[in-house]
């Protein structure tokens, strides 16, 4: 795959890294107005670097944008002459529609919205992704390159704003749990580093049993609560405290802040 990634910050540079790591390019170029810090990506032989946008897209077929979203306008009808049959345009900013794509590049060209997190760059980002009607031709291909860093799931553009706040910023609701985990190994006596490694990998350990298994997550706690036992007594506890009615709170609010920031866009 000739592929660029246009804008390169944290965002961006997740994705390069995740398609580098698993050899997902032919040849990628990624755009930067300051190339200075992503310098070091050429190392790579087949990355070029560049601040110009026009040369990654005429070099590639499939354009990733990373970019910040009062830049992807101008970005768009900067390019966008030289969009042909053979480019698909992905999309990872938020709040910018399907629609108002085409309105700059056509709806004839392939458009997929998607929407990975940071994880991405180590192989584990859960991406959703939804597409224009010409993009669906493409979905599979799109899948397919997000697959590589992890896993993709296609949703209806309308629950997009809901896919970022679960998938995006629940990245940082996880850290929260495991850091409030490690807090918790630590008052019980384990060093910082030991009580962090814990906290990582039983978390780690707790996801990977409900993607191996499918089980629904209550017939895992099953499985570790035993009568008048230590399990349903800190569980209990954490109920009676709030902890999912705060999670789910929380995720509401960022919710609505999300879609907050759409409209006064």
């Amino acid at each position: 795959m000739k592929l660029a990634i246009i804008g390169t910050g944290n965002l961006g540079l997740s994705i390069a890294n995740g398609i580098l790591n698993s050899n997902g390019a032919t040849t990628m170029y990624l755009t930067k107005r300051n190339t200075e810090s992503i310098k070091k990506y050429e190392n790579y032989g087949n990355v070029t670097v560049t601040s110009d946008n026009r040369e990654a897209v005429k070099n590639s077929d499939i354009l990733i944008f990373a970019v910040q979203p009062n830049h992807f306008e101008t970005i768009l009808n900067d390019i966008k002459d030289l969009l042909t049959e053979k480019h698909i345009v992905i999309s990872t900013i938020t709040g910018f529609n399907i629609q108002k794509i085409e309105s700059i590049v056509g709806k004839e060209t392939f458009i997929i919205r998607s929407m990975p997190n940071t994880a991405i760059s180590v192989g584990k980002s859960m991406t959703c992704i939804c597409s224009n009607v010409a993009g669906k031709k493409r979905i599979e291909l799109a899948k397919a390159i997000f697959n590589r860093m992890g896993h993709s799931l296609e949703i209806p553009e309308s629950q997009m704003q809901a896919a970022t706040v679960i998938c995006a910023s629940g990245i940082a609701f996880w850290m929260r749990l495991i850091r409030a985990t490690t807090q918790g190994a630590i008052q019980l006596g384990f060093d910082s580093t030991e009580a962090q490694e814990l906290a990582m990998y039983t978390c780690n350990g707790a996801a990977s049993l409900l993607i191996e298994s499918g089980n629904h997550p209550e017939e895992e706690i099953d499985r570790v609560t035993t009568p008048m036992g230590c399990t349903i007594k800190g569980l209990n506890e954490m109920e009676h405290q709030g902890l999912s009615s705060s999670l789910i709170r929380g995720i509401v609010a960022s919710f609505d802040k999300i879609n907050d920031i759409k409209v006064k866009n």
